[in-house]
Parts: C-alpha cells; sequence; structure tokens
C-alpha cells in the first residue's frame, strides 16, 4: 500500500512540477478543439454570409496563442505590418517564431509581411511552414496562390485556390482567381 501511496505522490508532483519546468501556453492554437466543428460548418455551409462569420471565428482562435507576452507581439507586428513599419514588424514576426516555433498563425503572418516587402521566396517558405502546421490553412493556401499568380505561375495559383476551396468552398474571391487564372491558360475552368 506505501508504494501506491508514493508511486501517486510520484505521479502527483511530477504533474504539478513539469507545467513549471516545460510551460504551456496554448501555442498550438491551430490543436483547438473548437476548430474541426468550425472547419465542418466552413464545408457544408452555402451560406456566404454565415461562412464569412464561421472564416472569422476560425480566424480569432487561430490568434488565440494563450500566453500574454505571445500575444503582445503579433499585435504589435500586425499593426507595425499594417501601417507598413516592416522592420518592425519583421522584428515581431521573428520574435513569435523563435517563442514558439510550433505556432502556425506566427508563420502565416510573417508570409504575409514577406509578401508585402516582395520577398516571395520567403513568403512561401514561411507558408509551406504554416500548412506544416495546420493543412487546413485556407489563408495560407490563399496567399500562395497570389504568389505564384504573381510569379506568372499560373498552374500552380489554380492549385493553390483550388485547395484552399477544398477546405472553404465559399471562400471569396478564389473561384473568380480560377477562372481568370484558367483563361490565361486557354482553359475552361
Amino acid at each position: 500500500m506505501r508504494t501506491i501511496n508514493t508511486a501517486i505522490a510520484f505521479v502527483l508532483l511530477t504533474l504539478l512540477l513539469v507545467p513549471l519546468v516545460y510551460p504551456t501556453y496554448g501555442w498550438c492554437a491551430q490543436s483547438d478543439e473548437r476548430l474541426d466543428a468550425l472547419f465542418v460548418r466552413l464545408y457544408e455551409t452555402n451560406d456566404r454570409v454565415e461562412a464569412r462569420n464561421i472564416e472569422g471565428l476560425i480566424w480569432q482562435i487561430w490568434l488565440e496563442s494563450g500566453d500574454e507576452e505571445l500575444d503582445k507581439r503579433m499585435r504589435q507586428g500586425i499593426f507595425a505590418m499594417n501601417n507598413r513599419d516592416f522592420e518592425t514588424s519583421l522584428r515581431a514576426f521573428d520574435a513569435v517564431i523563435n517563442i514558439a516555433p510550433e505556432y502556425a498563425e506566427g508563420w502565416n503572418k510573417r508570409a504575409t509581411l514577406y509578401w508585402l516587402m516582395g520577398e516571395l521566396e520567403k513568403s512561401i517558405q514561411d507558408i509551406e511552414r504554416t500548412l506544416e502546421l495546420e493543412p487546413r490553412h485556407f489563408g495560407a493556401l490563399s496567399g500562395l496562390g497570389m504568389i505564384r499568380k504573381a510569379q506568372k505561375r499560373p498552374a500552380d495559383a489554380i492549385d493553390a485556390y483550388k485547395q484552399a476551396l477544398e477546405i472553404y468552398p465559399t471562400m471569396p474571391n478564389a473561384a473568380a482567381q480560377i477562372r481568370l487564372l484558367g483563361d490565361q491558360l486557354g482553359e475552361s475552368i
């Protein structure tokens, strides 16, 4: 009986100490259990207004890191990016990625920044990492479509937009971009 109590005490102590030594901050927002149901609804709805509302909820969850410092750096990066202060934004997103390399939205935000800076290959690298962490990231796929279009690679752009539509069938502009790019290729899509 004493060894059982000792074992239980050890397990309880471990459960209490592990978070102190290896803190968890919820940096894997892409693993949030709410997302599965939202993605099912996003896929199934034909109502564009409902889809936009679901999209907003998904983005909100993706931005929830669970860590105050990380959230602060994300806000700084987004604010700076929106104000075209790319240097400050890059420092903030680099810090987010260094602190939480498994946090998909940190990579996605830096990919967006690189796109705005004209650093397309760096943007693609960050999009690829975003998609490794969150394969359902329709925003990253749409961004990849935009980059491939800018690179005059319409077939690759179409592929990226089609992948986005497999996740988010009513995604604004994706179908229109596919048709436009198909016309450029001389194909009816």
